[in-house]
């Protein structure tokens, strides 16, 4: 645009469109606050039809694929799991252009083979926050039922499997995560409890992040650091102080995952959580 125009009119049009381009998400958790080469172009504050996300915004480029970052628990992790305001957060993501989501999470180890530190590339969820969380955009109005067979797009896990790989990353190719509430943390007796369940890892901010991402028809990623063995299994008591260590040791492999699964993902997408809304209305 040329230099005649005023410079906040160049911006906002540059803005429209950066928006109107095909944008990958992330979802900052704890410990991930920003993604290492990514060139910020704008701070960007929403306000949507279920409230305000956690923070602005960050609009930028990797490498030369377009980029949004959000911090879930806020800027300064002033927001806790409970707390956080899940729908205005993923809608927040659909509305600056975001098709794909990459969502991280920290969490605690109930599969023994399992130890702190593990990069695990998440298949399946165990949802207990149903009930104490908004988990829908469909609560009046229409009765949506979208499938979760599979809550977590194929097509991103196989970028996130090959980028592992070809960066030389040891990845866990799977793993079940059960989602709980919080902000407590678990009880010896409802850990082996999760166990007996098929549970793998354990923690409080996956759900309802991957469903409500289903029913707006965009694709999630969900990648856990394992921080700690979970309550009960090691004898010792637990604390925030070794989830936010084992986060700032994973920090360099999980920026790198990023970067590399983002560069691997296929311009166009050709998976089914497109197309998560044709035959789930009633």
């Amino acid at each position: 645009m040329g230099s005649w125009f005023p410079a906040d009119v160049r911006r906002r049009v540059s803005m429209v469109y950066y928006i109107t381009m095909q944008s990958v998400g992330v979802i900052g958790g704890s410990g991930l606050y920003d993604i290492e080469g990514l060139k910020i172009l704008e701070q960007r504050e929403l306000e949507t039809p279920y409230g305000r996300p956690s923070a602005p915004f960050a609009l930028g480029e990797l490498d030369g694929v377009r980029l949004v970052f959000l911090p879930r628990h806020g800027l300064r992790h002033e927001i806790a799991p409970h707390r956080v305001n899940y729908r205005a957060n993923i809608r927040g993501f659909r509305d600056l252009g975001a098709e794909r989501i990459i969502s991280v999470n920290a969490t605690g180890g109930i599969n023994p083979s399992l130890a702190p530190g593990d990069l695990v590339v998440l298949d399946q969820v165990l949802d207990m926050t149903q009930g104490a969380r908004p988990g829908t955009f469909y609560e009046e109005g229409e009765v949506v039922h979208v499938d979760f067979t599979e809550p977590y797009c194929p097509e991103l896990r196989a970028s996130a499997l090959l980028a592992g790989k070809e960066a030389g990353l040891a990845l866990r190719a799977e793993g079940t995560y059960l989602c709980v509430n919080g902000p407590r943390l678990e009880s010896r007796a409802e850990v082996r409890f999760f166990a007996r369940g098929g549970a793998d890892l354990v923690g409080m901010t996956a759900m309802p992040e991957a469903v409500l991402a289903r029913e707006l028809e965009m694709c999630l990623l969900g990648i856990s650091v394992v921080t700690n063995r979970a309550a009960g299994l090691t004898g010792q008591k637990l604390t925030t102080e070794e989830v936010v260590q084992m986060m700032k040791e994973s920090t360099r492999r999980l920026r790198l995952l990023i970067k590399e699964t983002v560069a691997r993902i296929p311009p166009r997408r050709h998976c089914p959580c497109k197309d998560a809304l044709t035959g789930a209305r009633m």
